[in-house]
């Protein structure tokens, strides 16, 4: 009976991933029929066709499931580590930190910068939101990991540092004056514009190494999910594991924050999706929570780019306008 609902669960899964791959390539201001994206796809599109969809949507779209699988899979991966479903790099902080970094060193580049390091700078942004992140996430389980972590000390101290960060955000915006408001927004909110090759090139083989290495640790994953005691029992090095652990889910979501800004409930609804749908083992729950994410990043991107043309929504906004009433309800549930 399980096999079957698995089976069941995949295969919708996999009609929805369709679903959303037509809709991303054929919709927007010039429209594009399935068969003449395809056809494109496969090199036999119009100049038009071509400039539409391989040098537009097609790069924005394998960026957006790049972002929707290291977000999914970061928050999967706090859950575990801190035994709470409300765990999410937007909702604790981990997002602010890396968007802080990219903000500061947006803000204060100079073309200097860009003409003494040419094709090598656009390989500094991401290394910056990374180590934004792993400063912010270090801060939020050094002050939580007091007498061992506790998962609600954790999730407050992380509400408290999100707060901040934004804020910080904030006041560096109006200090750096209007000019640099659009650049700064784009971290805040969370958007796709502007993904081209050149992100997709460095986002997409950042986002497979570290899957394939989350999934090739799913026993010890899984094993994380027991209580300490048990863990401990079965030979498994607790403080080790986390901060490993930890690590992966900073690079992933440092790395999706750089391209994407601040995109915030994918990290907490897709896992929370993926374990109702097929139970907390970290095989298969780890594959559908990313599969997930990548069907709700492709549609609210799509809505967000056409819904209102010409002007577009930052994506970040669509999904939370969905993601704050689910974050809420889970807030009930906890108590």
């Amino acid at each position: 009976m399980k096999r079957r609902r698995f089976k069941i669960i995949v295969l919708v899964l996999i009609i929805l991933l369709l679903v959303s791959f037509t809709m991303y390539l054929c919709w927007g201001t010039y429209k594009i029929s399935p068969l003449d994206s395809i056809k494109t796809l496969l090199g036999h599109g119009t100049k038009l066709q071509n400039a539409a969809i391989l040098n537009l949507r097609l790069p924005r779209m394998l960026v957006g499931i790049s972002v929707g699988i290291a977000l999914s899979t970061s928050g999967a991966l706090l859950q575990t580590i801190t035994k709470n479903e409300l765990a999410d790099p937007g909702i604790i902080g981990i997002n602010a930190g890396a968007a802080v970094a990219a903000v500061i060193f947006v803000s204060l580049k100079t073309s200097n910068y860009y003409s003494v390091l040419g094709a090598l700078s656009i390989y500094v942004l991401p290394l910056m939101a990374i180590i934004g992140a792993g400063i912010c996430a270090t801060l939020i389980y050094f002050l939580s990991s007091r007498n061992g972590v506790k998962p609600k000390r954790l999730l407050l101290i992380g509400l408290g540092l999100n707060a901040g960060l934004n804020a910080f955000i904030t006041f560096f915006t109006f200090r750096g004056g209007v000019s640099d408001y659009n650049r700064v927004l784009i971290w805040t909110s969370g958007s796709l514009w502007g993904a081209g090759w050149n992100y997709a090139k460095i986002i997409i083989p950042l986002v497979a190494l570290v899957f394939i290495l989350v999934l090739l640790n799913y026993k010890k994953l899984d094993v994380l999910n027991l209580s300490d005691e048990h863990a401990i029992s079965l030979g498994l090095n607790l403080n080790k594991e986390r901060k490993k652990f930890l690590s992966f889910a900073v690079i992933l979501a440092g790395g999706a924050t750089a391209f994407a800004g601040n995109v915030g409930f994918i990290g907490l609804i897709s896992p929370h999706i993926a374990r109702k749908l097929v139970g907390p083992y970290h095989k298969n729950f780890l594959v559908i929570s990313a599969v997930v994410s990548v069907v709700i990043i492709l549609f609210a991107d799509a809505v967000s780019r056409n819904l209102f043309s010409p002007i577009e929504i930052p994506v970040g906004i669509t999904i939370s306008i969905f993601g704050v009433p689910y974050f809420i309800y889970l807030m009930m549930k906890e108590n």
